[in-house]
């Protein structure tokens, strides 16, 4: 336990905010589709939407921050940017960074997969493994950025980033302004702070639940006590949920925010990767699936509602997705 968190002010960005970054970010995204499944629907027992984030540039949401952040920057005269990531965030940065002809940095776990390496490198960043978890890395890469002069980015502190995911849950206001329940992963907790900036701006009854992963629920355990938690660790193949500690920001954004934080299990989101694969037919990584494993399992607290699952990335590599296929 590291303390406690309780003043609030400026931890949400404002509505305004999103919409002048939903004016840059549209410049280089089309809205990603909003799809309904007749079988999550019935197996669930609300009218489930899926968002399919999976389909952007980088097969993530996180590009939305990627590309605000960078366009921010870029007009700054920034030398070049270091940030940590286990693999999605990297990416927005990346491409965001090809975008804007700003260097990129990237410090990654030692363990994540060579999908995502091979991807970030590809988009012209340079890779640094270094540590066993996310919060390693980005104690590695904040250093690296001083010794550069480059601007560190966090991957879950930063703002920019906060307001420029927050247009994923734009689209979902504007072509489904009757949702009822949103469901979105947390790892650092990006996304969920974007729910959050849109939906209780606009449309405060809206409720939304974030979801962890048992081996990684740092921030789960700080929702519920207030307390700033560090696990010195995690235990997750949900790389994109593989946080071990939880952050000033999103906790005072998003307790007494969210309506509940749940918590799946690895299995429970392979499970629910089969089951969008078969619905649906997209591909999700296992963080990108949380959000479904997490309806399946509160489904008695959101019958009959309109629910909108975020499915927020697809970066698995292809011998791990073919491993959760054939196991089910």
């Amino acid at each position: 336990m590291r303390g406690t968190v309780a003043d609030e002010s400026g931890a949400v960005p404002s509505l305004r905010e999103v919409l002048l970054a939903e004016k840059v970010i549209r410049r280089y995204l089309q809205p990603t589709p909003l799809v309904s499944s007749r079988r999550l629907s019935r197996e669930i027992g609300a009218e489930v939407r899926v968002k399919l984030e999976n389909l952007n540039p980088t097969n993530s949401f996180k590009v939305r921050g990627g590309i605000y952040l960078m366009s921010v920057l870029a007009g700054s005269g920034v030398r070049g940017v270091v940030t940590a990531s286990m693999g999605n965030h990297a990416q927005s940065i990346a491409y965001a960074g090809s975008l804007f002809g700003v260097p990129v940095k990237v410090v990654m776990p030692g363990w994540v997969s060579r999908v995502k390496v091979e991807a970030v490198e590809e988009l012209g960043a340079e890779v640094i493994l270094k540590g066993q978890y996310y919060d390693q890395s980005a104690e590695y890469a904040e250093e690296l950025a001083k010794e550069l002069g480059y601007r560190y980015v966090h991957a879950i502190e930063e703002r920019l980033l906060h307001v420029g995911v927050a247009t994923m849950h734009l689209e979902v206001l504007r072509e489904l302004p009757e949702v009822e329940v949103v469901i979105n992963p947390i790892g650092g907790g990006t996304g969920a702070i974007g729910a959050v900036a849109v939906y209780k701006n606009a449309v405060p009854d809206v409720r939304i639940y974030g979801v962890q992963a048992a081996g990684a629920d740092a921030f789960y355990r700080s929702f519920k006590t207030g307390e700033l938690v560090d696990l010195h660790g995690v235990n997750t193949r949900a790389e994109g949920l593989a946080v071990a500690r939880s952050y000033p920001t999103p906790l005072r954004a998003l307790r007494g925010r969210l309506e509940d934080v749940v918590v799946v299990t690895d299995e429970e989101m392979e499970e629910a990767m089969r089951k969008l694969y078969a619905s649906i037919r997209q591909v999700s990584e296992h963080a990108g699936a949380a959000a479904t494993a997490a309806a399946y399992k509160i489904k008695d607290r959101i019958q009959g509602k309109r629910v909108v699952l975020m499915l927020t990335g697809g970066n698995v590599a292809p011998e791990e997705f073919a491993r959760v296929l054939s196991s089910g």
